[in-house]
């Protein structure tokens, strides 16, 4: 663990550390606020599978009543059919920004009931609705499900990868557009992905020196653009602003710790002040070996357990790392290494430079 740990630094150090800052297009650091997509989702019934459906779910038999209705087939009041061949599904998609109707996009397929898997089903006709409740999208079509469940009649089960999750490439098509109006707001906003002054500041400064005065900074993550109306001129005036390159600014010092994975990030622009670690670990180790002591011969005693215990106690040398003001990340690397840090001491070493005011990074723990 302490070779890949220090492998992960050495590749950050390269990649941070040892090369200037490149440049970026404006495209990479943001989006314009009024091109984005919109999620959709639909309830529906799958059909078709060989007996991995939800055998009487009550959504589903509710959902089947409404199905065969529309065909003009009425189940009779009280009859709940056991439909080991159809599951309940919710679908999911994103509706593309300037997705026109007639247009076909992908849909997820997941099973919401006690289907055990999706393989060989088809999707029957489904409405896929918007936030704001309208029908924006019809789904249907055959699964690709790449999951494989199988179980035996000792009640034993083998599932490679989720048998209960499909997709439907261009599985729905677009039935209405969804207004970006684009080309008739008088300003344009441009959002970064991450909030920086510093980068705001130099994509203002980047489209001003090609485009004078129709940059101006709102926030840490908006830019308003001032462009001419009417698509054909706002586009083209677009596609050219997003091809400009951009030096953003340095990240954040930050540390990301991973509890569960023991996984720690330390980015390049982290520093320490002025500090000293001394890291060591007591082994105490309790090991058990009882002995069988017979009696003599022709006695009159009985077969014993003789305990035997034995107790070693091992504290390997403790080693102290000293940091100078300022020692960046491969001065920490070296150090930890050379302490033999794993990475669950990695993660109490950090933490306790922290509290120390040593460390000059935001730690988050995810």
């Amino acid at each position: 663990m302490a070779r890949l740990f220090a492998f992960v630094a050495a590749t950050f150090l390269a990649l941070g550390l040892a090369t200037p800052a490149q440049a970026e297009r404006v495209r990479d650091l943001g989006t314009f606020q009024s091109v984005r997509s919109n999620q959709l989702t639909g309830y529906g019934i799958v059909v078709g599978l060989d007996g991995t459906g939800d055998d009487g779910f009550a959504y589903l038999t509710q959902a089947m009543r409404g199905v065969s209705g529309r065909f003009g087939l009425q189940l009779p009041p009280g009859v709940n059919p056991s439909l080991k061949n159809a599951a309940a599904v919710m679908i999911t998609a994103d509706l593309p920004a300037f997705a026109k109707p007639g247009q076909r996009i992908d849909i997820t397929v997941s099973t919401i009931g006690k289907a055990t898997s999706l393989r060989g089903g088809a999707l029957v006709m489904t409405p896929l609705y918007g936030a704001d409740g309208e029908i924006y999208a019809m789904a249907q079509g055959n699964l690709a499900v790449g999951g494989l469940g199988v179980s035996g009649a000792d009640g034993s089960r083998l599932t490679v990868n989720v048998p209960t999750v499909g997709r439907i490439p261009d599985g729905a098509s677009v039935e209405r557009a969804v207004a970006s109006g684009f080309n008739v707001d008088p300003i344009l906003r441009f959002n970064l992905h991450q909030a920086d002054f510093l980068t705001a500041s130099r994509v203002r400064d980047a489209i001003n020196s090609r485009y004078p005065a129709i940059a101006s900074v709102e926030d840490g993550v908006t830019l308003a653009l001032r462009l001419p109306e009417g698509a054909d001129a706002r586009a083209s005036l677009m596609a050219d602003i997003e091809m400009i390159p951009i030096s953003p600014a340095e990240a954040a010092a930050r540390v990301v710790v991973n509890s569960r994975t023991g996984t720690v990030v330390i980015s390049s622009a982290v520093r320490l002040a002025p500090a000293a670690i001394s890291h060591g670990s007591l082994v105490v180790r309790v090991e058990e070996d009882p002995m069988v002591v017979q009696p003599a011969p022709f006695a009159n005693g009985q077969t014993a357990v003789e305990p035997a215990t034995d107790i070693s106690i091992e504290q390997p040398g403790n080693h102290i790392a000293m940091f100078d003001p300022g020692a960046s990340l491969a001065e920490v690397v070296d150090a930890l290494n050379a302490l033999g840090a794993s990475p669950a001491d990695l993660v109490a070493i950090l933490e306790a430079l922290k509290q120390a005011g040593s460390l000059k990074a935001e730690m988050v723990v995810i």
